[in-house]
């Protein structure tokens, strides 16, 4: 499908001097306000977008993850979701860990929690940064739009659309077009100075602003992500087949785990950063400067025994303000059985069995695997 509005590269009009200050003072602007990572694209993207997302909802790859199918053409034509946006502010925020992200996971006795979930949810903060440099957008962008241009032959008032991760849109193919990075092999966004540790957010505007210069950097012949994954995620670099994904079962996957993945999940309980967390670009990540995105010391390491104990109330208590309350007790418990039976530690085995009566058969599911798991690794 074509763009509804003309690309700017092919437009003869190019942006103005005052427009290429305008993305400056943006640019700054965001820096001040916490973002890491900055650049501007045009409101398309090429058909390769779609043609990737066709090819991977075709394979079934979505699994339960419906939501990926709806609005096709909105996710993948930017101005299919908003007509009279002309080009897209691609943010990022670095959450890289101070420690080893995958630390925890050398002690069986403890739950691992992907680094970007041991924190508040990112969605609130970030959402907030973005409607702040909007704000700053809109006002600078009147200011800028009072002398006419061909551009823009006359006054008008420049608007703003804010996303992060809630709407269609293709945020890691707009991040690479705007220079943040690019998709590596993992399929996530790679950046030369942040490493595979950003959360991103867009903001659309009526502005046409001056397009980013490319990131540079590429995956070359590194392979670590692909042979770190534990199930085996990845059936070839640059595609991924969620279904068989640590980060996909944990979190979206609603019933019981597959058995023969079950192994391969170890002690993660929520999410997975082992294709993130070897990326030899990580060497030139700097620890996140957002204090809020800083761990919580009770979610670096976890006991799975304290875990394993969690009714509704006390889960909810516990995961106030974390991304993690959005699946439920039923799901988490789940995920800390499989954990359970993972660990090789028999010591663990009474909390497995406390939870073969529990309610929910799901539980009940996870309980039993995790009992007769351990029961095997008895003395």
């Amino acid at each position: 499908m074509a763009p509804l509005l003309p690309d700017p590269h092919t437009s003869s009009s190019q942006p103005s001097a005052h427009m290429e200050k305008l993305a400056t003072r943006i640019r700054d602007k965001a820096l001040a306000l916490g973002f890491d990572a900055i650049g501007f694209c045009p409101a398309h993207l090429g058909p390769e977008v779609r043609d990737r997302l066709t090819d991977f909802l075709a394979n079934g790859y979505q699994g339960e993850m419906d939501w990926l199918a709806e609005r096709t053409e909105q996710r993948t034509h930017p101005q299919d979701l908003w007509r009279e946006a002309r080009s897209v502010i691609a943010l990022g925020v670095s959450y890289a860990p101070e420690d080893d992200a995958l630390a925890t996971l050398r002690q069986p006795d403890r739950g691992n929690i992907s680094v970007y979930a041991r924190h508040r949810d990112y969605h609130d903060l970030i959402k907030g940064m973005l409607k702040h440099l909007a704000q700053f957008v809109v006002k600078e962008g009147r200011t800028a739009l009072e002398v006419p241009t061909q551009a823009h032959p006359a006054l008008e008032t420049p608007q703003v659309k804010v996303f992060v991760d809630t709407a269609p849109v293709s945020e890691k193919p707009l991040a690479e077009k705007a220079g943040l990075g690019w998709q590596g092999k993992h399929t996530n966004l790679v950046s030369r100075a942040h490493g595979s540790w950003l959360f991103l957010g867009e903001i659309y505007t009526t502005l046409e602003l001056p397009p980013s210069a490319p990131s540079g950097g590429s995956c070359g012949s590194c392979t670590r992500c692909l042979t770190a994954c534990p199930t085996q995620a990845f059936p070839e670099p640059y595609k991924m087949d969620a279904r068989r994904c640590i980060s996909y079962l944990t979190i979206e996957h609603s019933g019981p785990i597959p058995h023969a993945l079950r192994p391969a999940i170890g002690t993660h309980i929520y999410g997975c950063d082992d294709c993130l967390a070897v990326c030899p670009w990580n060497r030139f990540a700097q620890t996140s400067r957002q204090i809020k995105l800083h761990p919580r010391a009770d979610l670096i390491a976890p006991e799975l025994t304290t875990l394993s104990q969690l009714d509704d109330t006390a889960f909810r208590q516990m995961f106030s303000g974390s991304p993690i309350k959005r699946i439920g007790r039923n799901r988490f418990v789940r995920n800390v059985l499989i954990a359970i039976g993972n660990s090789r530690t028999p010591s663990l085995l009474p909390h497995a069995e406390n939870l073969l009566t529990d309610p929910d058969p799901v539980v009940t599911d996870a309980a039993q695997w995790a009992t007769l798991r351990l029961k095997e690794h008895q003395p």
